[in-house]
């Protein structure tokens, strides 16, 4: 969420940026500014009913003591009304305030000043592209037939146990599956993140700190019973570890990683792009997750991408950077590096990870800060990535590293895995 003070001092400012992302944010920024203006007039009308109430109370006891009733009696009943006016404009204000808050919800975090304007992923801009596209064998086959072949993950069976969207996997596919996240949290950890095992489901106060909700709630598994979400990412209950947290500027920068399963409700649709493991509603990912001092941030956003690059080149998959344009980020992001592997088999880009830095926007909704040198408290600022997802990472090896005997195993994960090949 948008701090107020920074779209009441830089109104045009903000409107400019949100331009980026093609919101006219005119009328929505008018209708928040317009609100707390009316939040703070009757907040200082309200304090100052409360205390004119206040000194009239003193004055009667004064006036008691003095033995004055009937003039207390005539104080006492001016209390009375300002009593009843003041309930009614801490009613007007809570109003006010509720409203303010849910037309701040509805505005999403300002770009940066390199996030390229545009309206489609037609418009991102790629910055860096890195790793040889293999020629493959004549007659290879895409991941979904691959998989057939080889008995290694099987849909059917996931839409007989659930439905489409939830594959089974089984034998080398599975061990494949469990070494890639052990690889994944290995390289996190040895690179100074903390592992974490969070939560699979959030309450609704978690998904509101880190901006899922509400903006995504129709794409979120929810049992309305206990009023809980199943996660979409890791990145909900690990960055809901420090919400409503004052941490000392000592403890910067924070990072932590936690591998978990994640479900989406995406709208389904149909062709080759959704096919197989590229797009479901359950599937696993390992996530990075850091707080920093704002003077930091966006270096240790570089250093995030670096670390996935590292992981790709260990890999020995050719991959591409896309800075993404405004038109394309997410609601809570202020600027967003999307990672794609080429699928040699699919002959097309996937993308397997984002890293974002949300400035403050997260933070204020989550109330986390840090005390300065000075001891006033200040919003950190979070950033989250992918490191990484699964579905599309393990298409990629399947599709990248299939030969006419086999699936080849990437080198860095045969002492995961215990086998070279699949066949």
């Amino acid at each position: 969420m948008l701090q107020l003070a920074v779209i009441r001092e830089n109104k045009e400012r903000v409107i400019k940026a949100l331009a980026k992302r093609n919101l006219d944010a005119q009328s929505l920024v008018d209708t928040v500014l317009d609100l707390d203006e009316k939040r703070r007039a009757t907040q200082v009308e309200l304090d100052t009913i409360l205390a004119e109430s206040n000194l009239l109370s003193k004055e009667i006891g004064e006036m008691m003591k003095l033995g004055e009733k009937s003039k207390a009696e005539i104080v006492k009943q001016k209390t009375l009304q300002l009593k009843e006016k003041s309930k009614e404009l801490a009613e007007k204000l809570d109003g006010y305030t509720t409203a303010l808050s849910e037309e701040l919800y509805k505005i999403p975090n300002t770009p940066t000043e390199i996030v390229p304007e545009g309206k489609t992923p037609e418009d991102n801009l790629t910055i860096h592209e890195e790793g040889t596209v293999p020629s493959l064998h004549e007659g290879a086959l895409p991941h979904w037939e691959l998989v057939k072949k080889y008995d290694i993950i099987d849909f059917e069976l996931g839409v007989k146990i659930t439905g489409a969207g939830f594959p089974v996997y089984k034998g080398k596919g599975a061990k494949l599956q469990r070494a890639l996240i052990t690889y994944f949290l290995d390289k996190n950890t040895d690179a100074g993140y903390l592992e974490y095992q969070v939560p699979h489901l959030v309450n609704e106060a978690s998904g509101i700190g880190t901006g899922q909700l509400p903006d995504k709630e129709g794409q979120m598994y929810h049992d309305a019973t206990d009023n809980l979400y199943l996660i979409p990412t890791a990145e909900v209950p690990v960055t809901n570890i420090f919400r409503d947290v004052i941490l000392n500027e000592s403890e910067l920068p924070i990072k932590c990683t936690a591998y978990t399963p994640c479900f989406r409700r995406e709208a389904g649709s149909y062709g080759a792009h959704v096919r197989g493991l590229n797009r479901l509603h359950q599937f696993d990912k390992v996530e990075i997750v850091r707080i920093e001092h704002p003077d930091h941030s966006h270096q240790a956003l570089d250093g995030m991408v670096e670390h996935v690059k590292m992981i790709l080149n260990e890999l020995k998959l050719p991959y591409r950077i896309l800075r993404l344009c405004g038109g394309d980020m997410g609601f809570a992001s202020a600027i967003t590096y999307d990672f794609e592997v080429y699928s040699t088999a699919q002959e097309r880009w996937l993308e397997i990870s984002s890293v974002s830095n949300f400035e403050t926007f997260q933070s204020n909704r989550l109330k986390l800060r840090y005390k300065d040198k000075d001891g006033k408290n200040q919003l950190a600022h979070t950033l989250n990535g992918s490191s990484l997802a699964l579905p599309r990472v393990l298409a990629g090896i399947l599709e990248n590293y299939q030969t006419p005997d086999g699936i080849v195993i990437p080198e860095v994960l045969r002492p995961y895995t215990g086998f070279d090949i699949i066949n």
